[in-house]
């Protein structure tokens, strides 16, 4: 197991927004966490990378560590990656610098290079004297998660990577998800979109106002997405 939440709450203000979650990401997997807006999947995001709201009870365990406590640079340092949701693309920096900001080295095993993130993001290096901002939204997103990449993690969190996009491109980005798994990457997927959501997740969990409801492997696609569907339609 690479990742463990463990009786996690949160609060903004008085509002008990995360109510003692508990969850696992295993090693080389890709794990979702389903449900409504509003739901509670970005905190639990925020909550991870140590962000706003603050862990008021629980523990956060990744590669057997305490990282409850950590700021939010120290938990980068460990080897977690964040894609938010808003993608946070710099706009003073050309797509080549937005990566380069973002390069952290490890010792042992394989980095993700500049060179490594043009192989796999072609579009990238076609753009990479652009402004970041001035990608377009599938461009954006891809460079989003190759920034992520940057920092050599051990387990990326993914925050609505379809979100705003055509099917074509989110088809893209998964197969570029299943990509980074392949390398050694855990995922921790946020997502609304159980279509394409379903097609790379081996285990899923389904939040409701700040709960996790529902835990559950996903072998068989059509079966895991009725599960899904009847919770979120409820």
């Amino acid at each position: 197991m690479i990742f463990q939440a463990e009786s996690v709450s949160a609060y903004y203000g008085d509002i008990n927004v995360l109510q003692e979650i508990s969850f696992a990401v295993e090693e080389k997997s890709i794990v979702g966490l389903l449900g409504r807006n509003g739901a509670g999947k970005t905190t639990t995001m925020r909550v991870i990378m140590g962000l706003k709201p603050p862990l008021k009870k629980g523990k956060l365990i990744f590669q057997d560590k305490d990282i409850t406590d950590l700021h939010p640079y120290d938990i980068f340092l460990e080897g977690i990656s964040w894609v938010p949701e808003e993608r946070r693309i710099w706009s003073k920096l050309t797509v080549l610098e937005n990566l380069e900001i973002a390069n952290r080295k490890i010792r042992g095993g394989e980095n993700w290079s500049i060179e490594k993130i043009f192989q796999h993001f072609p579009i990238l290096q076609e753009r990479k004297k652009q402004m970041g901002t001035t990608l377009s939204g599938g461009e954006q997103q891809m460079l989003a998660i190759a920034r992520a990449l940057m920092g050599n993690p051990k387990l990326l969190l993914m925050d609505e990577p379809s979100e705003g996009l055509a099917p074509l491109i989110v088809r893209h980005i998964y197969e570029i998800t299943i990509t980074i798994k392949g390398y050694g990457v855990s995922i921790l997927l946020v997502e609304q979109n159980i279509q394409a959501a379903l097609n790379v997740l081996q285990k899923y969990y389904i939040m409701e106002q700040g709960k996790i409801v529902y835990e559950g492997v996903n072998r068989n696609i059509a079966e895991s997405r009725a599960i899904v569907e009847k919770f979120i339609t409820v």
